[in-house]
């Protein structure tokens, strides 16, 4: 576990660069952001595995962050964490106590060292079947649970999704799509969960958008296995406007050229939220004039430029979901009386919040609903084809 706790007196060498760097994004999120300057910060101590060395607080609300610190995803979850103490400190806020757990070892477990420190609000899991597992816990303590997953089946009572979904990825661009006159889609879908998800979210979208679904082919994901699927895809004998490739850019990248065999040459590519977070393979030939709907990345880009002044390294792409979850409950806490439980119902604000990742607003039933642009990639980088609203107001 690591605390992190704002504090006037140290950090003023990081403070100097990072104000400056953080000055516009901090304004683009207005309807965000309380007013005032941010205050320097203290490194962040690690505390006892037990909790004994936990200091009580009744001036503060005390927020357990949930995520691996250690074991395959510590450097993701590491970064999140970063990421939320940054967002704590370029607040100045001084009514909210962080502390860090490690789910790694555990997620019960963490979550309850959680409760018995006192804490009134978790930020995390990561993984959902870490959301999942900690619920019943939570539930029982009456806690709200602010999820980084992207599952929406771990969502509701009690339990916030804030992950990139694909369900509204997908939805997104084929709504786009739809727009420009595309009527027939087809799609590859890799196997998992993911996937599952994945297909669902076409097979709706396609039908709500009044579009044919004319082929979906799923593969597991190796090369020989994706090239089964293309083949299978193109034994369809049906011509399609559009195809999904429902994976990472790099993979998309490779399953191009054997589509372009079996597709007609116009057939546009579509991919999800995943590409998003592989810039580099978005400059790739082969993707080209593709499309695909993400959150936008032009606040995250100021967060990471601040945040490689601070630690040495670029951050994790989910480390925005760190920053906006602390935005979101330093919000929030301008009215959550010290004490008193985390008042739920105000995550559910029809006009939602404005972070690092844009507009989002959490719906009845747990999930982030987000506000998505369209980007189109070439070898020259990403363009914007379709904006994503600046609120939902609009």
């Amino acid at each position: 576990m690591a605390e992190a706790v704002a504090h006037r007196q140290a950090g003023h060498a990081w403070l100097k660069g990072a104000v400056l760097g953080l000055a516009a994004l901090l304004a683009g999120c207005q309807g965000m952001v309380p007013k005032g300057r941010p205050g320097p910060a203290t490194p962040v101590p690690v505390e006892k595995e037990d909790g004994s060395d936990v200091p009580q607080d009744s001036a503060r609300h005390r927020v357990a962050l949930l995520v691996p610190l250690s074991g395959a995803n510590a450097a993701v979850g590491q970064s999140i964490a970063n990421a939320a103490t940054m967002a704590l400190i370029d607040t100045g806020n001084k009514s909210l106590r962080m502390t860090t757990y490690d789910t790694a070892g555990g997620a019960v477990a963490a979550a309850n060292r959680a409760i018995a420190d006192g804490n009134v609000l978790f930020l995390g899991p990561l993984l959902s079947e870490d959301a999942a597992a900690v619920a019943p816990a939570a539930r029982k303590a009456g806690i709200a649970v602010i999820s980084y997953s992207n599952d929406v089946a771990v969502a509701g009572n009690g339990v916030f999704v804030m992950g990139f979904s694909p369900t509204q990825s997908i939805d997104r661009v084929i709504r786009f799509a739809r727009s420009k006159g595309m009527q027939r889609f087809a799609a590859l879908i890799p196997t998992g969960q993911y996937g599952r998800n994945a297909s669902t979210a076409i097979i709706h979208s396609v039908e709500s958008a009044d579009g044919n679904l004319v082929a979906m082919k799923s593969y597991e994901r190796t090369s020989a296995s994706l090239q089964k699927a293309v083949a299978d895809l193109g034994r369809t004998q049906q011509e399609w406007d559009a195809v999904l490739v429902a994976d990472n850019a790099r993979l998309a990248a490779g399953a191009v050229p054997m589509l372009r065999k079996v597709s007609p040459a116009k057939a546009k590519i579509l991919g999800t939220e995943l590409w998003a977070a592989e810039q580099s393979a978005l400059t790739a030939p082969a993707l080209s004039g593709a499309w695909f709907a993400s959150v936008s990345d032009a606040r995250y880009r100021q967060l990471a430029t601040a945040y490689r002044r601070q630690f040495g390294k670029a951050p994790f792409r989910l480390a925005s979901l760190g920053y906006d979850s602390m935005l979101l409950v330093v919000k929030i806490a301008a009215d959550w009386k010290v004490g008193s439980k985390f008042p739920v119902g105000a995550l559910r604000d029809k006009d939602g919040f404005v972070g690092v990742d844009g507009a989002f607003r959490f719906g009845m039933n747990g999930v982030a609903e987000r506000a998505l642009e369209v980007g189109e990639a070439s070898p020259a980088g990403v363009k914007t084809v379709s904006p994503a609203p600046s609120s939902f107001k609009e």
